[in-house]
């Protein structure tokens, strides 16, 4: 198993002890969370190696329903929690099938989990640094819950994972203590677990200390970049990005030894002209941040002129070819002011058949469309309705599929087939020779046409008022 060496800068109260115990645990179930198992244990296995620490209730081994292939994980239930700690603490990160397991105590309550409740992210860990060598560092200030590095398709690790406490103190002591400390000689960042959504609507409150500066001057050089932004405090490094050529492409980073000395010069310099040029400073993002920064305010955009033209504009469709803009503006000028008017046309000019007109009061639009919906133009009846942006009309749709019921289709009981008297019964053999019983179909239902045996009368309740395809004589219908 891979040590850990935790490294302080500072003094901290008490040494982060390696140990395994559960200190405290406010709770004390009897079902045990089996994780990372090889593919090829069994149930036998799970039930032998957690029998030998104390009598085991049940076992189960997680299964895909299709294939019957493992998921990797299983439960191992026992009579008390006595023996699910004992089991918990003797076996946790032992081999099975060459692959060490990952224990701990089945979370009954997913909510817990899904909260993210005094959960910690830690980052830029050594590689050599596994399950156990996590949970033993973390133990000792408080009850896991739960603990794992997240590793790739190989195994290795990705350099982060996570901790979850069973309360938030721990946790948050975990994160004074140890965030920014070295272990293993890399300096590790220790924080509250955000998911995604969280992450992504927080990133401008991460302090940076890499800037980026566009719309420069194609002469201008490192040197001078460096004379300017080293007004505000100590540079690690500048550069001024230039293509194959040596050409500038008019963008450069400026690396700060401070945060805050960055986000001062972001604020002193973005906006700035520097030899008629208007500079963007600001923080260096990733292309994952950008696109979502860019998305983000593409929607803003998106919605603040959907609700700005609320009621005024509307969308018309199952227009004639020949129409273009000029004739669709014709066509609903008389109804009040008009604000724009545009016909839709892929690529090549041609019409889609739709369009948008905007009027300036909701009550312009509102005439329009009481007027226009349905009337025929040229060949075509016009559809005229509100202009709505693509999720709200996914909202409505939704909406409606909901409300719609599916119509209850009676169910077709199966009979036993009757047999006239005369004939063999159940268990008996025909005779050689001897023409096969006549057999009465079921009575009638839904989807069935009664047929009638000649000399008996139709039994059973009339037949329900839908449509059924008429069978000649002499035929059978498809499928029988």
């Amino acid at each position: 198993m891979a040590q850990v060496q935790v490294q302080h800068h500072a003094p901290v109260s008490g040494p982060i002890s390696v140990a395994s115990g559960h200190g405290g645990a406010q709770f004390m179930p009897t079902s045990l969370y089996v994780g990372d198992l090889d593919v090829s244990v069994t149930d036998e296995q799970l039930y032998q190696t957690f029998g030998e620490v104390a009598p085991v209730v049940s076992v189960r081994v997680c299964r895909d329903t299709a294939t019957g292939r493992s998921l990797g994980y299983g439960y191992v239930n026992y009579n008390n929690p006595r023996d699910a700690a004992r089991a918990l603490d003797l076996l946790n990160f032992t081999p099975m099938n060459n692959k060490p397991i990952r224990i701990m105590y089945s979370q009954r309550d997913p909510s817990l989990c899904k909260s993210g409740t005094a959960n910690i992210f830690i980052k830029n860990l050594d590689k050599s640094i596994d399950h156990k060598a996590l949970h033993d560092t973390f133990s000792s200030f408080g009850n896991i819950l739960s603990c794992k590095i997240s590793t790739d398709g190989l195994g290795q690790s990705k350099g982060y994972g996570f901790v979850q406490f069973d309360n938030e103190e721990s946790a948050q002591n975990a994160i004074d203590k140890l965030n920014g400390m070295l272990i293993n000689d890399k300096q590790v960042y220790v924080g509250h677990f955000l998911c995604k959504h969280e992450r992504e609507t927080v990133p401008n409150k991460v302090k940076f200390n890499n800037v980026y500066v566009k719309n420069l001057s194609d002469t201008t050089t490192d040197e001078e970049l460096k004379t300017v932004f080293g007004e505000h405090g100590e540079i690690t490094s500048v550069v001024v990005m230039r293509d194959a050529d040596g050409k500038s492409k008019c963008f450069g980073f400026v690396n700060f030894e401070n945060a805050d000395d960055a986000a001062r010069a972001v604020e002193a310099l973005n906006g700035k002209k520097f030899e008629d040029k208007k500079w963007y400073v600001g923080k260096a993002q990733k292309k994952s941040e950008r696109e979502h920064e860019l998305k983000a305010r593409f929607e803003q955009n998106m919605k603040e002129a959907s609700d700005k033209f609320q009621g005024l504009n509307l969308y018309i469709k199952n227009l004639d070819d020949s129409i273009g803009d000029e004739k669709l503006k014709k066509m609903f000028s008389e109804f009040g002011n008009m604000t724009s008017c545009k016909v839709m046309r892929d690529p090549s000019g041609i019409s889609k058949g739709s369009g948008f007109v905007a009027f300036s009061t909701p009550e312009e639009a509102f005439r329009a469309l009481a007027e226009m919906n349905g009337k025929m133009i040229v060949s075509n009846p016009l559809y005229v309705a509100p202009a709505q942006r693509k999720e709200e009309r996914r909202a409505q749709l939704q909406a409606q599929f909901s409300q719609m019921r599916p119509l209850a289709i009676p169910s077709v009981t199966p009979r036993m087939p009757v047999y006239p008297s005369g004939a063999p019964g159940l268990g008996q053999q025909f005779l050689y020779g001897q023409a096969p019983p006549t057999v009465i179909p079921p009575q009638a239902g839904f989807g069935y046409q009664q047929q009638l045996v000649p000399g008996m009368r139709p039994v059973g309740p009339p037949m329900p008022n839908c449509f059924v395809p008429m069978v000649q004589q002499g035929q059978c219908p498809r499928g029988r």
